[in-house]
């Protein structure tokens, strides 16, 4: 859907879902890298210590995944994939303080339902799957409330997703246009 006030299109729901899933598998190795590297330098310390770093570590490897992404080129690896690209207009790359926001505010993906997991003590796979279910469905929703189609953390941030063009390939661009 492209705004008349964007020269550039805003990727579809689906593409930006189908890109989330992907992200979602490649976060989960980055991740467990990361965790990797923090159990094998923790491996004597306590255990109180070693599940609050734990939780630490869940929290900022993704954080500086992300944000090093999209301060950098712009988007991660899966975003690249499906040729979607994160821009905060008016600057060239993507800040850091906007980048730092906008992986916060994407917690509202998940968080609200793990507060209330917590809050009400609903811990069974269904009931927690159950949760995230609805949280990730009504965050995901918040683009039918925005003009532009942006999801809130976007809106929130300053930043939207764009659509990349698919590229050209190189032995169509090097022949001469036939009549």
């Amino acid at each position: 859907m492209q705004n008349s006030k964007s020269p550039v299109a805003t990727p579809t729901l689906k593409r930006r879902l189908i890109c989330l899933v992907y992200e979602l598998f490649l976060l989960t190795a980055v991740v467990m890298f990361g965790l990797l590297i923090f159990l094998l330098i923790t491996q004597k310390m306590s255990q109180g210590v070693i599940e609050h770093g734990r939780t630490v570590v869940l929290f900022l490897v993704p954080g500086i995944y992300f944000i090093y992404s999209w301060t950098g080129s712009g988007h991660t690896l899966a975003m690249k994939t499906w040729r979607i690209k994160l821009v905060k207009v008016g600057y060239a790359s993507v800040p850091l303080k906007a980048a730092t926001v906008r992986y916060l505010l994407g917690w509202g993906w998940v968080l609200p339902a793990l507060v209330i997991c917590w809050r009400f003590h609903l811990t069974s796979k269904t009931q927690v799957a159950s949760a995230l279910a609805i949280n990730i469905v009504a965050w995901g929703m918040t683009v039918f409330l925005d003009k532009d189609r942006q999801f809130l953390h976007d809106r929130l941030a300053g930043t939207r997703l764009i659509s990349l063009p698919k590229p050209v390939k190189a032995d169509k661009a090097a022949r001469p246009a036939q009549a």
